[in-house]
């Protein structure tokens, strides 16, 4: 026995527990989530729509979790990553120089079962233009090819040898720039190449029909949530993938591909 009328195991079983990080059950506090300040449909908004949070939304009613959302310009937004000031960012590539800023899931060798969806990269030209994409190389590149500030296809783009402009945080912006003569053509993700081909610039526009690369997008978990709590993390990315392979969230993802 001691002060506390305990016998000493017993003491030493409640202060492990005291001390033992929150399990999701008993998580209080939100889990801070960054997201790119741009609507990038059918997978989110800025307003907090979109098959992005459909899905997260079901990860925090199974691990009773809550999530706080940012809505920030992207490069902020994986500074804030890396900086420990929020604890995820979605929807996020992999590019290997990206593992400083935050844990993928899988570690090491990065787990694309537990992705929140996949997407690809279009080339958009101006109408009338003759540049061309093959799936390999470009042809009639008569300037530099466009992508918005801090996309890792800039990485692919400047793997092929071309000349990149990388001054554009949103896509309509992108477009513009093309229309007006400024680059020659825009690599664009699926989502936001469908967007424009259907709205206001379209008339302006074409769309090559292959993509430049298909790529999963992850949320991933800033490194100190992992260090803090590695179950949690493991928790959380699993859940992803249940959810996102469940008829529920299968249903809402087939209704919005009807849509768009």
């Amino acid at each position: 026995m001691n002060s506390t009328g305990l016998p000493s195991v017993a003491m030493g079983l409640l202060m492990a527990l005291l001390l033992a990080p929150a399990t999701a059950a008993e998580r209080r506090e939100p889990l801070r989530l960054c997201f790119e300040q741009t609507n990038v449909l059918p997978w989110r908004t800025e307003s907090g729509a979109g098959l992005n949070f459909a899905l997260l939304n079901m990860v925090e009613q199974r691990l009773n979790l809550r999530f706080e959302y940012q809505s920030i310009p992207w490069k902020r937004c994986l500074a804030q990553l890396k900086a420990n000031a929020v604890d995820g960012a979605f929807a996020v590539s992999y590019k290997p120089d990206r593992r400083e800023l935050g844990e993928y899931p899988g570690g090491q060798v990065v787990d694309a079962s537990k992705r929140m969806h996949i997407d690809s990269y279009m080339v958009l030209r101006r109408k009338g233009s003759k540049v061309e994409w093959d799936g390999k190389s470009f042809r009639n590149l008569d300037g530099t090819v466009g992508f918005q500030l801090g996309y890792s296809v800039g990485d692919v783009l400047r793997g092929l040898n071309v000349e990149v402009d990388e001054g554009s945080q949103r896509a309509d912006e992108l477009a513009r720039k093309l229309i007006a003569g400024r680059v020659a053509a825009a690599a664009v993700g699926g989502s936001d190449a469908y967007s424009l081909m259907h709205g206001p610039l379209a008339g302006q526009l074409e769309q090559l029909p292959i993509p430049i690369i298909e790529k999963p997008y992850f949320l991933i978990l800033s490194h100190g949530l992992v260090a803090a709590d590695p179950q949690l993390a493991e928790r959380i990315w699993r859940t992803v993938e249940e959810v996102r392979n469940s008829p529920a969230y299968r249903k809402l993802e087939a209704a919005e591909g009807a849509r768009h």
